[in-house]
């Protein structure tokens, strides 16, 4: 009975949860919202619309240039975001904590940066077959500017990657490895550490877009020994415009500064201009200051709430998410991998992605439609797009409930 009772009091109380984010109690078309959609954008609890609030109502300012009372406390606020994020994610310093738009941003920092330093012709770099468009169309400019080559890493009917045809890829032209943690249409968990160390294996580096892995898992990227990370404070409960680039410090010297201005710079003349030490160095103009705060909040929530907890209760609910939805006729899922997280990816017979996201939608269940940002892997798949339900941590099995009452209404309405 004990553990029992254990198991109980330190279990996520999702009741609880779901009043912190006031944008769950609202009703779509007259149905209390389900909200399915977390992998395009998570919603954000109360203490965060209420910190971004205050930094406006109380300390608004610019950071780094004021020596007045409110530049001093918002700049104090700003780099307490940073040191949390470093936290969060276990970085050696605080240095190495980008704050960027977000993280189609930060892999364009990267690939802009590292194709005018160390990419050239008779070179190449590493994706996946199931990159989200900001982690291919980055790195062909890259490779197109500089006259180097794009190798993508296949993947299995089940949507994962081919770990053997990844190892013959690996050559001595290869510079970069940029792969996804976590599919953002699939939800496959790709097997990072076992890219990693084989890129290493070779003395290249890896980036890790960890959009859709942040939020679902916890990440160390000291242990993992990963050189560039990637996420955005919008799919973690923060606000939009603000995101992480993590980088080594090794790393982030190495690579010329992305933009010019204000902030990046110790001294201008117009003879020369000296670049400023890191993190600035990559942070020109001023920053999304209300959003890198807000960002803050967001990740002392989660570390409250506990990330353990929080991702105990995902995959249990995503385990009875599968076992319900595959229960309905002619479901078709797109990627099926024995690892996976978050985003849960379907066609019902040969019924349109739209039509049923529209009459879900009809029922106040907000789910996505479409090609998710990823059209080569509908390519791969040979469909138009897909129906995805992503899951987060505020979700309940009464959500998964009305998701399958909701399909099954909407196909007899279609069919």
């Amino acid at each position: 009975m004990e553990h029992i009772a254990n198991i109980e009091t330190t279990a996520l109380d999702v009741k609880q949860i779901r009043r912190d984010f006031p944008i769950l109690q609202e009703l779509v078309h007259g149905k209390p919202l389900v909200y399915l959609d977390n992998g395009a954008t998570t919603q954000k609890p109360l203490t965060v619309i209420e910190t971004e609030a205050r930094y406006y109502e109380e300390y608004n300012s610019n950071v780094h240039r004021g020596v007045h009372h409110l530049s001093q406390e918002a700049t104090n606020a700003y780099e307490k975001a940073r040191e949390i994020v470093a936290g969060f994610i276990n970085a050696a310093h605080t240095h190495e904590v980008i704050f960027t738009k977000g993280t189609t941003d930060g892999i364009n920092l990267v690939a802009n940066t590292m194709g005018r330093r160390f990419l050239k012709e008779g070179d190449s770099v590493i994706i996946s077959a199931m990159e989200h468009h900001s982690n291919i169309v980055p790195w062909q400019m890259a490779c197109e500017e500089s006259g180097a080559t794009l190798k993508v890493i296949p993947i299995n009917e089940k949507g994962e990657l081919k770990m053997d045809a990844f190892s013959a890829l690996l050559d001595d032209t290869v510079k970069m490895v940029a792969v996804t943690y976590v599919s953002n249409t699939m939800g496959t968990i790709n097997p990072v550490e076992e890219i990693i160390a084989q890129a290493h294996a070779r003395k290249i580096p890896v980036l890790l877009d960890a959009a859709q892995a942040i939020q679902h898992m916890s990440i160390d990227v000291q242990a993992l020994q990963v050189d560039f990370l990637v996420f955005s404070g919008h799919k973690i409960y923060g606000p939009t415009g603000i995101g992480v680039l993590y980088g080594t410090t090794e790393w982030l010297n190495k690579l010329p500064p992305y933009q010019g201005g204000g902030d990046m710079i110790k001294t201008v003349t117009f003879a020369k201009t000296t670049y400023n030490e890191l993190p600035y160095k990559f942070e020109a103009g001023t920053p999304h200051i209300a959003g890198a705060i807000g960002l803050g909040a967001a990740i002392r929530y989660l570390q409250q709430t506990g990330l353990d907890k929080i991702q105990q209760w995902e995959e249990q609910l995503q385990a009875y998410a599968l076992e319900q939805l595959r229960q309905i006729d002619g479901i078709r899922f797109i990627g099926d991998a024995a690892r996976r997280s978050g985003a849960i990816s379907f066609l019902i017979h040969d019924i349109h992605p739209f039509d049923l996201g529209e009459l879900l939608d009809q029922q106040g269940i907000a789910v996505r439609t479409g090609h998710h940002c990823c059209e080569p892997l509908m390519d791969e798949f040979k469909i138009p797009g897909t129906v995805r339900a992503s899951l987060t941590f505020y979700n309940t099995k009464e959500d998964i409930d009305k998701l399958v009452a909701g399909i099954n209404r909407a196909v007899s309405m279609l069919r």
